[in-house]
Formats: C-alpha cells, structure tokens, sequence
C-alpha cells in the first residue's frame, strides 16, 4: 500500500516542489496551507506522516503538534527556518519524531520520511511481542507500552524503548541506540536522544525525577534496568 503523506506549510510553492519530490518517489501527498485546514485533514483521513512547519498563519506549529499528539500516534517531521536547538527541544518533547531545518536538501527530506515510516513499521517477528518488566508491558505488535493503562509514546520514542528494553542490562550511548533505532542521525542532532529518554521516563517511571527503570550512567549512555522494585 503506497504510504499517505500530509505536508502543512503555508509557503505555496515549497509545499508544492516538496509535494511533487515526494510523489515522484512514490508517495501519495496532500498539501494544507492552514493549520486549521491541516487538523481537519488529519480528523477526516488517515496518513503515514505529517510534515508540518511551524510558522503557520493561524496557529503556531508547536499548538498543532500538540492538537495532532492527542488524537493520534502519526509521525510528525517538523520542517522549518526555526533551526535552533531549543526549538528543536521543545518540538522534540511535544511529540515531534524529527526535526529538519529550512533550506534543506530534498534527499535528505525524503530519507528522514522513509526513516520515519521503517520505525513506524518495524516490528520482531521472530521473538516474542510483549515485553514485561513487572507492571511495565511493551507490545511490539501494538506498538503501544503500558504501566495499569496505555502510555503515549512517538513512534520513534517506542522504538528507543524496545532499543533499550531488549538490551536490558546493558549500557547503550547515544550512536549506539541511534544505529538500533535506525535513526539516521543526518544532522548528528544526538542530543535529541536525551529528549526522547525524558519523554519516555515521564510516561513508564512512577518517579521520572528518580527513574527505576531507564538509568542514566554518566559519561557512558542509559541502562533499562532487568528488574524494578514494583510497588
């Protein structure tokens, strides 16, 4: 099945020339110039990814991040003249999966896409689906974790948790769980990492300020610890 692209920019013509790099590379793409037209895209029809800008007309990329974060798990590239790393953070914790700045290279844009979109459709087949580490469940075939009820995670978030949780025990740094996740770190942006790892502890620890389960080893990279002390 030929993977649905939404593209929200309000640069008509940018929209356009990424539109057509991507159908020429074999995708489906639909183009909104609003974030109000965007959002009612996303409600009506259901796509493989969202590339979306952040400096819309009507409403701040960040805020339609947001909007899309709660109703949906759908990929979300942020494409924009925003390029500082503290926009990239805060795009990063909202639930962006990756973040591409303006001018980019279309090669780039296009391999950051099918990046996105292995993540989103990778699962192990040949071990077992569910992970449990006491209360904690991951469900490679769901793609979902849950501690008592489903926690929300970015695609690319779950895949650093099964990363982690299938090495667990073992200390993992950054290039190392960038190449297990298949991220492709194009612009070396690995501190990124360390912003997924805070989204996840927010969502699986009791404690995020004082995790059990994800353990920072300073100067070395993470842990998933085999056990926790389950209340």
């Amino acid at each position: 099945m030929t993977d649905r692209l939404l593209i929200i920019d309000d640069d008509a013509r940018l929209a356009a020339m990424v539109g057509d790099y991507l159908a020429e590379a074999g995708f489906v793409t639909e183009r909104c110039l609003t974030a109000a037209s965007g959002l009612e895209a996303i409600a009506r029809t259901a796509f493989d990814a969202v590339i979306l800008d952040l400096m819309l007309p009507d409403l701040d990329g960040f805020e339609v991040c947001r909007r899309i974060r709660a109703r949906s798990a759908v990929p979300v590239l942020m494409l924009t003249a925003r390029g500082e790393d503290t926009d990239r953070i805060v795009g990063l914790e909202i639930g962006a999966d990756d973040y591409l700045s303006k001018p980019f290279n279309p090669r780039v844009l296009l391999a950051r896409i099918r990046a996105i979109l292995r993540r989103q459709k990778s699962m192990t087949v040949s071990e077992p689906t569910v992970l449990r580490f006491g209360r904690l469940q991951i469900d490679r075939g769901s793609r979902t974790a849950r501690v008592d009820d489903d926690k929300s995670l970015t695609s690319y978030q779950f895949d650093i948790l099964v990363a982690l949780a299938e090495n667990a025990g073992r200390v993992l740094n950054r290039d190392r769980l960038l190449d297990l996740v298949k991220g492709g770190d194009l612009e070396a942006f690995d501190r990124s990492i360390d912003v997924h790892v805070s989204r996840i502890r927010s969502a699986i620890e009791d404690n995020p300020k004082h995790p059990r389960r994800i353990i920072t080893i300073r100067g070395s990279g993470y842990v998933f610890a085999k056990t926790q002390d389950e209340p």
